[in-house]
């Protein structure tokens, strides 16, 4: 089931120090306006997280993340962990629906990942390509997500 983490008072929002990805983004930047935290959950366990920005371009580092310029268009996943295995799938694919449903300006879904093997692995494997290869990450983009 997917839970969508809205404030810090959460019960899931202390989950968000394990990020392994990227550790250093303050948690209280993470919720709020144009930003979601959602959780891949089974009876209040948590299975995998991913934090989502919505921009109105595609960034190319983490400074861009958490501008607020213009009209959101993109979901811009940069982050995603995982506690059990294939739990991660998962949620990118009901994480993407829920955005779908709830907010319709939003077109593309997109990443900013760090340039690993792991990455590039995860998400080709979940039907991303690579969109475009920047200085220190790299962009995938789901195209056809309907699962």
């Amino acid at each position: 089931m997917l839970h969508l983490i809205k404030d810090i008072a959460d019960n899931f929002f202390s989950f968000i120090k394990d990020d392994p990805v990227r550790p250093h983004i303050p948690e209280q930047q993470r919720v709020g306006s144009n930003r979601d935290v959602f959780v891949f959950q089974d009876n209040s366990v948590a299975k995998a997280i991913t934090c989502v920005s919505y921009q109105h371009v595609i960034p190319e580092d983490e400074v861009d993340l958490f501008e607020n310029t213009g009209q959101p268009e993109v979901a811009v996943f940069y982050t995603i962990w995982s506690y059990t295995p294939g739990a991660g799938s998962d949620l990118i694919f009901q994480s993407v629906n829920w955005i779908k449903e709830n907010r319709p300006e939003i077109k593309r879904f997109i990443t900013l990942s760090p340039p690993t093997d792991m990455a590039r692995k995860f998400h080709i494997k979940n039907g991303a390509i690579v969109l475009r290869e920047n200085k220190n990450t790299v962009n995938y983009e789901y195209l056809l997500i309907d699962r």
